[in-house]
């Protein structure tokens, strides 16, 4: 028997009617895993998260459906891609189970109360671009197996309670272009394999008990732009490596116990703004090689123990709004060169061995 043309179209209406119909259900129904469900509950239970500042829709339904406060889903809705949870009055532990959240981007867990330390699990969470877990009150070590998150472009523990040494391990980060560690406990040498960071852009390791030299492998981070290391009890000289980093705009190395010249490569760094380097022990000369610098605004050089004249190079920083050589043991006459600094705000030379007229 022939079907009809008409009867032909009737089917396929049907089909395509039914098509979507499934379609619907399927995505009505969607839902994460439960594995990764239960690492959000266990998140919940672990941070106090009846306590939270925003809990809305959490423990209900599916993460997705409605969607948990702080909860961000693929468009499929079948699995979490970030937890945003930040100054949010989180208190307690991290939990390990949040390793299962394996498509994971985004982990904001910053500005809370947490405790305890960093599960070795995260390192479960290869897919991640950013982990944010600095202000809180975290404690133990930093474990080396966060040198697994090689595709990750932003990791920040700073403002915490971190203590023992920086894992060498963070040098397989390859795809690292933020490295905040700020504000702990850290103690050791500063692993000269950072240096193998070559995206990093800023590295910032200010305010811990970090000891020994600055590597010289740091020299070859030809993309930073912070270099920040100070308040730690450093000693050594300043490495003439250092004058590689022709993309640095700050250079923070104050409040330390370096020792030695100032090295005239530093000279270099014409990108460079922040240049302190501060209550050391440095001395020498200030090389001539500064007055380069001309996208300078600060030049903090006081509290060392630098000998010799001021040179007059350093009148043609026409962008220096501070410059304070104060408690040095310089000499000599003040340059009238510094009279061309007509942007300058601050200028501190007492407690020298200057002479001759102002």
């Amino acid at each position: 028997m022939k079907t009809s043309y008409s009867t032909r179209m009737n089917f396929g209406s049907i089909f395509f009617a039914a098509v979507l119909c499934v379609v619907h259900v399927v995505s009505v129904n969607a839902a994460v895993p439960s594995i990764e469900k239960e690492a959000l509950v266990a998140l919940y239970d672990s941070t106090d998260g009846a306590n939270w500042d925003n809990n809305a829709n959490w423990l209900e339904g599916d993460p997705c459906n409605p969607v948990w406060f702080g909860v961000t889903c693929d468009a499929s809705g079948t699995t979490v891609t970030h937890v945003e949870l930040q100054s949010n009055q989180l208190s307690g532990p991290i939990p390990p189970e949040l390793g299962e959240l394996t498509n994971l981007l985004f982990l904001f867990l910053y500005d809370n109360q947490l405790s305890g330390s960093i599960p070795p699990e995260l390192s479960k969470l290869t897919n991640l671009w950013y982990l944010y877990l600095h202000t809180n009150q975290l404690r133990g070590a930093i474990p080396q197996e966060l040198g697994e998150l090689t595709d990750l472009p932003y990791l920040s523990l700073g403002r915490n309670q971190l203590s023992g040494p920086i894992p060498p391990e963070l040098a397989n980060l390859t795809n690292l272009q933020v490295l905040f560690l700020q504000d702990n406990q850290l103690s050791g040498p500063i692993p000269g394999e950072l240096g193998e960071l070559s995206n990093l852009q800023v590295l910032w390791l200010g305010n811990n008990q970090l000891n020994g030299s600055i590597p010289p492998e740091l020299g070859e981070l030809t993309n930073l732009q912070n270099l920040l290391l100070m308040g730690n009890p450093l000693s050594g000289p300043i490495p003439p490596e250092l004058g590689k980093l022709t993309n640095l705009e700050k250079l923070y190395l104050n409040g330390s116990q370096l020792s030695g010249p100032i090295p005239p490569e530093l000279g270099s760094l014409t990108n460079l703004q922040y240049l302190e380097l501060n209550s050391n022990q440095l001395s020498g000369p200030i090389p001539a090689e500064l007055g380069n610098l001309t996208n300078l605004e600060r030049l903090y050089l006081d509290f060392n123990q630098l000998s010799g004249p001021i040179p007059p190079e350093l009148g043609e920083l026409a962008k220096l709004q501070y410059l304070l050589l104060n408690s040095n043991q310089l000499t000599g006459p003040i340059p009238p060169e510094l009279g061309e600094l007509t942007e300058l705000l601050w200028l501190w030379i007492s407690k020298n061995q200057l002479n001759g007229p102002i």
